[in-house]
């Protein structure tokens, strides 16, 4: 069967750890990659697919409807395409299931296609920001993001994310928070080796398809942006005295969660908000023990789970 995958991201990652070894791909697909191949295998750009044989491409990004469009233009029969992302609408994308069994297996199939999906309902206040199609990869985490950052206009201090990845996040944070200050912490370069050994290789590997040049272009107000390119906390180095109203904590791994909830949480300005992204993550259970550790050390934080796609706890300071 010749299987193509659409992404090289996270989503990509899991696939590959849960469900199908890497060999069984003939190609990723990605217009913005940056390396020419993933986990060992080609990547391709969309345009490539057209005129190819597809038996199988199974899309594991987000933006499913424009990617839709497009592999409509690009002349692939939509019945040998399979969304693995299909939380974000009541209508089911997917016109044939029976291929994505036979490659992936039935029980992994219908987990995420029916587990992950989730109806959304707007959220309405009197300025939105981001709405339409922009909404679509994380809308609840998103629109909690918009929510809190209209809270914040009487709370001093920068803005910060450690665990940049390629940008997704910290552009609405610049979006919404566009006269603060946003220092971003992140290898740019993938996770530290010795922290992620005994990870999945779909994991490790998507995250190295990052960088700072690609993670500016992604932002509104790139010049508001502080890079902070390390392992930290050692790239947090002179700025012991600075203070934040708004973190992303995103670093997926145990350790370097808990080295961030330990120097960002004291930094904190009083009506600020850290975001601990995947705590609820089945897939990175690392997170929860962070936190946990860090309770059992300090006391039990004030804090909300989100029902968003990767479990985010909002910590209110």
């Amino acid at each position: 069967m010749k299987i193509y995958v659409y992404g090289t991201g996270c989503g990509a990652g899991a696939l590959i750890d849960a469900a199908m070894p890497a060999e069984r791909v003939a190609a990723f697909v990605d217009g913005q990659a940056q390396l020419n191949t993933f986990l060992g295998r080609p990547v391709i750009s969309p345009e490539e697919l057209a005129g190819r044989k597809i038996d199988l491409l199974i899309v594991t990004a987000h933006q499913a409807e424009r990617i839709a469009r497009e592999l409509g233009r690009l002349g692939v029969d939509p019945d040998r395409v399979f969304y693995l992302k299909n939380h974000l609408a009541p209508v089911d994308r997917n016109r044939c299931y029976a291929l994505a069994c036979e490659a992936l297996g039935e029980d992994y199939v219908n987990h995420i296609c029916c587990s992950e999906r989730l109806i959304r309902v707007p959220l309405r206040t009197e300025r939105e920001t981001i709405t339409g199609p922009e909404a679509e990869s994380d809308y609840v985490r998103l629109k909690t993001l918009e929510a809190i950052c209209e809270r914040l206009a009487a709370v001093p201090g920068h803005a910060a994310e450690l665990g940049v990845y390629r940008g997704g996040f910290a552009r609405w944070i610049n979006l919404l928070l566009p006269e603060r200050r946003l220092y971003l912490f992140d290898t740019f370069s993938g996770f530290d080796e010795a922290e992620s050994a005994g990870c999945g290789a779909g994991l490790v590997g998507a995250h190295r398809m990052t960088g700072t040049e690609r993670v500016l272009s992604v932002l509104p107000y790139p010049e508001r942006a502080v890079i902070r390119q390390g392992l930290f906390p050692a790239t947090a180095s002179g700025l012991e005295g600075e203070r934040f109203a708004l973190v992303s904590l995103d670093v997926d791994l145990e350790e370097s969660t808990l080295a961030g909830l330990r120097w960002f949480l004291p930094r904190m300005e009083a009506g600020g908000f850290l975001l601990l992204h995947d705590y609820n993550n089945p897939m990175l259970p690392g997170v929860r023990r962070a936190l946990e550790r860090y309770e059992k050390e300090l006391g039990r934080l004030r804090a909300v789970p989100l029902c968003d796609v990767n479990g985010t706890l909002v910590i209110s300071v």
